[in-house]
């Protein structure tokens, strides 16, 4: 699942993983379990956070290879945060070859600046468990405490206009190639996460299963051979 920050792919990623039966990895996540073990690396790489910083290509890969070969991540997952750079793209599809149980479907979710600087300086995070804030249509949050373990509502230290910019300027410049990498796909979707929730997760569910298609479709026209259903719902 890919788009700058606060596009509202962590939450498109979490629904459509579980309406599908799918394991959510989010490298927001692995980062936190880290920074609270204070483990070295994960330290590093808040402090790089902090400043709107993207965190180093080995880094990232070597964890998210870690969790990818988990027993539990091989019927199925929904990336959050991974691949950022075409090292880690690169990296990202040897993996997927390793597993060699499904393809690998990419999502470019698209908002306009502006509304991405709205966005990333209103929302709030529980400071306990890392969640978003339950957001209501007009994108204020619904409630002073999280929802999930009733955590106080924080501002991200990262989420403060000047930093958030910064953070969408990195992304522009290090972040944006990845379309050029996957454009040629077949299983390639760009979705407009300008729209209200439903509406994005609608055109979701909707592009991916496409994709699936299609790449079961290139599938047969190389090796002569129908992707299994089970096999090509797996991304």
């Amino acid at each position: 699942m890919m788009g700058p920050p606060g596009a509202g792919k962590g939450t498109q990623a979490g629904r459509f993983a579980r309406e599908r039966g799918l394991l959510k990895i989010s490298t927001g996540d692995i980062l936190r379990e880290g920074i609270k073990a204070q483990l070295t690396e994960a330290l590093r790489a808040k402090e790089r956070m902090d400043r709107g910083e993207l965190v180093d290509d080995e880094t990232m890969v070597a964890i998210v290879r870690e969790r990818l070969l988990r027993p539990d991540a091989q019927r199925g997952f929904v990336l959050d945060g991974f691949p950022r750079t075409v090292v880690q793209a690169n990296a990202l599809d040897q993996i997927v070859a390793e597993r060699n149980n499904g393809p690998l479907v990419i999502v470019d979710v698209r908002v306009p600046g502006h509304e991405l600087v709205r966005r990333l300086a209103g929302r709030l995070i529980c400071a306990k468990c890392g969640a978003n804030a339950e957001l209501t249509k007009d994108g204020s949050p619904v409630a002073t405490v999280c929802g999930k373990c009733g955590g106080e509502l924080v501002q991200r230290v990262d989420d403060n206009e000047e930093v958030v910019r910064e953070r969408l300027e990195v992304y522009e410049r290090e972040t944006k190639p990845l379309v050029e990498f996957y454009r040629e796909r077949p299983t390639f979707r760009v979705v407009n996460g300008a729209q209200p929730q439903e509406r994005v997760a609608h055109e979701l569910d909707t592009v991916i299963d496409d994709a699936v298609l299609a790449s079961a479709k290139v599938e047969k026209a190389v090796t002569g051979k129908v992707a299994t259903p089970e096999k090509a719902a797996r991304t």
